[in-house]
């Protein structure tokens, strides 16, 4: 996961994620092509199920960064799975333009949380009971924002991540392909070191496929 040193590029990164995400949503609605109820790329899950995950998200990192404040170890999902599960469930049904004022405060209230004065060596809990410290979340909240705007289906692609991006997680993503093979069994495959970075990346996140290979599915 990036370093405290990275903070900043990294913060820089997802700005620019969430205003290209914003654009493209608020160019959909306005055109009428915006419908919440189309199948996404994502098993079960509708384009407005990606949009409400994508607006919780956000709201569970205000959640570990208010917490933080309070000098508390916050739950980002209090409730566990099933609580997070119900409410993305609850709020896919929305029409476009709720859904995407959802996202859109959502990102407002996350980017005011960790412009401030933040403790980034505080921590939070995540759903599955790891303590974590804050200065991961950005970086997570920038996969969070590439990735499902691709599993939309509105016409962004992995071809289109930015390169600083694809870089920094691909080698999150290979260290952690690497710490998961029997010892004298780490590197990928050729087939996905032949592959352009993007493709790879895709792979290791399960969102594609190369030829000879199962999706990795690391994240």
């Amino acid at each position: 996961m990036e370093a405290r040193e990275n903070l900043d590029r990294v913060v820089e990164g997802v700005a620019a994620a969430h205003q290209g995400l914003l654009a493209m949503l608020d160019e959909f609605v306005s055109d009428g092509r915006l419908d919440g109820g189309v199948p996404s790329r994502l098993p079960r899950w509708s384009v407005g199920h990606v949009l409400t995950h994508l607006a919780r998200n956000a709201d569970s990192m205000v959640r570990a960064f208010d917490g933080a404040a309070r000098g508390e170890v916050a739950d980002r999902y209090p409730g566990g799975t099933e609580s997070r599960d119900a409410e993305i469930e609850g709020g896919a049904g929305r029409p476009p333009d709720e859904l995407v004022d959802d996202v859109r405060r959502m990102i407002w209230r996350l980017e005011q949380a960790w412009s401030g004065a933040v403790d980034w060596d505080a921590r939070c809990r995540e759903v599955d009971g790891r303590e974590i410290p804050l200065h991961h979340l950005p970086f997570l909240r920038w996969r969070e924002t590439e990735v499902h705007r691709v599993d939309l289906g509105l016409d962004y692609e992995p071809a289109d991540w930015p390169s600083t991006y694809v870089r920094l997680d691909l080698r999150e993503l290979e260290m952690r392909w690497n710490a998961r093979r029997p010892m004298g069994m780490t590197g990928l495959p050729a087939q996905a070191l032949a592959a352009d970075p993007p493709t790879r990346l895709a792979w290791l996140l399960g969102r594609t496929t190369i030829a000879g290979l199962d999706p990795a599915h690391v994240f």
